[in-house]
C-alpha cells in the first residue's frame, strides 16, 4: 500500500494546517459550523461527504455506492473494496475484512501495523489514513471526530434526506461502536495522533459550539456597517487555482466566503483562440498531460462547473463573477446573466475585442489598468460610458508588486473622476504582499479591492507569488486588515462624536 500512503500524502499536502476530520453522520455534527471544514483534510465515512465535501470517503458496502450516485460525488478519493466508479474522483480498492469473533480479536493488532485494510469499523481504516498524514509531515496531528454519536435511535444529520442504509445497519452497528473508539482512544495514547471526540459524551473532549469557538474566531474587524460607512467590496480572485477540480473549487469557495470575502473571481478563455498553436504545442509538465494545451484545457470549467458554481454561491450568500478574456468566451458567459463581467489587464491591447464588449454590455464591467497609461484611460473613459457600473480597479502586473510601485495615489484620482463620471468605482487590485496597500487603496477611495488566492501548494504548480493560501489565515487576515481601514476611514461628514466627551468641553448658551 505505499503508493496509497503516497497518495494520501500528496492529498493532506494540499492544506497547511495540522487538522483532520473525520466525518460521521450523527446529528451532532448540524451544530458545527460548515465553515471549519475547508482548512482540513476531511475523511468522510459512507455516504458523509453528503454533509460536507470530503477529501476521501471509506465505504464498504453497496448502499453507499448508490447514494453517492444519487446525490453527488463530493470527494477526490474513494477508498472502497466494491465496483464503485464515480464521475469525478479516483479509486483505490482495498481489502474488507467483515466484522466477526476472530477478527474482532485481532482487530487494533491490524490497526497497529503497516497495512491498510477496510474494516466494518470504518473509522478505525480512517484513523489509520490520519496516522499516514502525520507521517507524511512528520509531526503530530489533531484529529476531530465529528458526527459521531454512537446511537443508533437520534437519527442522521439533517443533511441526509434520504436513507439508503438498510435499517439493519443502523440498529446493529452504529451502537457497538462506541466500545471500539474508547479502546483506540487508549492504543493511541502515546501516538501521533490527537484524537478528539466532538459531543457531548463523557468521553468528549469538546462540544460542537467550542469547536466552532476554537477554529473560527470572531474577526478582529467586521463588516463595518451605518450610514457613515463607506461600502468596501472584497473580492477572492481564484484565477485557475482550481485546476479544474470540482472539489478544489468548492474548498476555495467555501474557505472565501468563511473568511468574509463579497466575491470569488474566476477566469473564462477559448484556449484555441486565445493562444497560438506554436505555444499550445509547447512541451509543459503537468498531470494534466505533456503540453501547455493539455495543461490549459484542464483549468477551463464548463457550462456544468460554472452552474454548480452559482448555485453553491447562493447558498453561501456570496457573489461570483469572472474574468472574460475573448470574444468566444464572452458570448458564452451570457448564459448564465452575470451581473458583472470583468476585463483583465491582461487583455488591455486587445481594444478591439473590449469595444465590442463595451457596446454589447450594459452591466457592470470591473477593468484592470495594469500596463496602461493616461492614454488608454481616456480611451477607456470614452469607450466604456454607457455601462451600468465602470470598476476603475488600479493594478501594477508584476507579481509581486514592488510597494513603490502600488501606486495607490491612482485611486483617489480614480475617485476623484468618479465625482464627475457617476458610473465609475473606484478599485485596487493587489499584487503585493498583505493588506497595506489594499488597505490605504479603501483610503484613498476604493470601494472594491481583490486578492489573488490558492488552496495549498502542489509540487508541479506554478502560483504567482502573492496568491495567499486559503488554508490558513492569511486571506483572512487580509479582509480583517481592509475591514479594520474601512472603519477607520468612516464619515467623510465632519460632525461631533458621541466618543467626544472632553473634561474641557462646556456647552455654551
Amino acid at each position: 500500500m505505499e503508493h496509497f500512503s503516497r497518495r494520501v500524502g500528496d492529498i493532506a499536502s494540499t492544506y497547511g494546517t495540522d487538522t483532520i476530520f473525520i466525518l460521521g453522520k450523527g446529528p451532532s455534527v448540524d451544530e458545527i459550523d460548515p465553515r471549519v471544514f475547508p482548512g482540513s483534510l476531511v475523511i468522510a465515512i459512507n455516504d458523509a461527504e453528503r454533509i460536507a465535501p470530503a477529501d476521501i470517503t471509506l465505504f464498504h458496502a453497496d448502499w453507499v455506492g448508490t447514494s453517492l450516485k444519487a446525490t453527488g460525488e463530493r470527494s477526490r478519493l474513494y477508498v472502497t473494496s466494491t465496483d464503485f466508479h464515480p464521475v469525478r474522483g479516483e479509486v483505490q480498492h482495498a481489502r474488507y475484512i467483515p466484522l466477526t469473533q476472530d477478527s474482532s480479536d485481532l482487530m487494533m493488532q491490524r490497526f497497529l501495523s503497516p497495512d491498510f485494510a477496510l474494516e466494518e469499523v470504518l473509522f478505525l481504516s480512517a484513523l489509520k489514513i490520519a496516522r499516514y498524514v502525520a507521517e507524511h509531515r512528520g509531526r503530530p496531528q489533531t484529529v476531530y471526530m465529528a458526527g459521531f454519536d454512537f446511537t443508533a435511535g437520534l437519527g442522521y444529520s439533517h443533511a441526509i434526506t434520504a436513507d439508503y442504509a438498510p435499517e439493519s445497519e443502523r440498529a446493529t452497528k452504529i451502537d457497538v461502536q462506541e466500545f471500539f473508539f474508547l479502546n483506540t482512544l487508549y492504543v493511541l495514547r502515546d501516538s501521533p495522533l490527537d484524537v478528539q471526540h466532538v459531543g457531548t459524551r463523557a468521553f468528549s473532549r469538546l462540544t460542537p459550539a467550542e469547536l466552532n469557538e476554537r477554529l473560527l474566531p470572531q474577526p478582529a474587524h467586521p463588516v463595518p456597517e451605518g450610514p457613515d460607512v463607506t461600502p468596501v467590496e472584497i473580492v477572492a480572485e481564484l484565477t485557475t487555482n482550481h485546476f479544474g477540480d470540482r472539489h478544489r473549487l468548492e474548498r476555495m469557495i467555501r474557505a472565501a466566503a468563511a473568511a468574509g470575502a463579497d466575491f470569488v473571481k474566476l477566469q473564462k478563455r477559448d484556449v484555441e483562440t486565445f493562444y497560438t498553436a506554436e505555444q499550445l504545442a509547447a512541451p509543459y509538465v503537468s498531470p494534466f498531460g505533456k503540453t501547455f494545451a493539455d495543461y490549459r484545457h484542464q483549468l477551463e470549467l464548463d457550462a456544468d462547473d460554472f452552474g454548480f458554481v452559482d448555485d453553491l454561491c447562493r447558498q453561501l450568500g456570496i457573489g461570483w463573477f469572472a474574468s472574460v478574456l475573448d470574444q468566444p468566451s464572452f458570448t458564452w458567459m451570457r448564459q448564465f446573466d452575470p451581473a458583472i463581467i470583468k476585463l483583465p489587464s491582461t487583455i488591455s491591447e486587445h481594444t478591439g475585442y473590449l469595444a465590442q464588449v463595451a457596446k454589447s454590455w450594459r452591466g457592470s464591467i470591473v477593468l484592470s489598468t495594469g500596463m496602461t497609461d493616461k492614454a488608454y484611460e481616456a480611451w477607456v473613459l470614452q469607450t466604456f460610458a454607457a455601462c451600468d457600473r465602470l470598476y476603475l480597479m488600479q493594478c501594477n502586473s508584476a507579481y509581486p508588486t514592488p510597494l513603490h510601485d502600488c501606486h495607490v495615489g491612482v485611486v483617489r484620482h480614480y475617485h476623484e473622476l468618479s465625482l464627475h463620471h457617476r458610473h465609475i468605482v473606484p478599485a485596487f487590485s493587489s499584487h503585493d504582499f498583505g493588506w497595506l496597500a489594499s488597505a490605504l487603496a479603501v483610503a484613498a477611495g476604493a470601494r472594491m479591492v481583490e486578492k489573488h488566492t490558492k488552496l495549498g501548494n502542489t509540487d508541479w504548480a506554478h502560483f504567482d507569488a502573492v496568491a495567499v493560501d486559503l488554508t490558513t489565515s492569511a486571506f483572512k487576515d487580509y479582509v480583517d486588515g481592509v475591514r479594520q481601514a474601512q472603519m477607520i476611514v468612516g464619515s467623510s461628514e465632519k460632525k461631533v462624536n458621541a466618543s467626544e466627551h472632553h473634561k474641557y468641553f462646556r456647552q455654551i448658551g
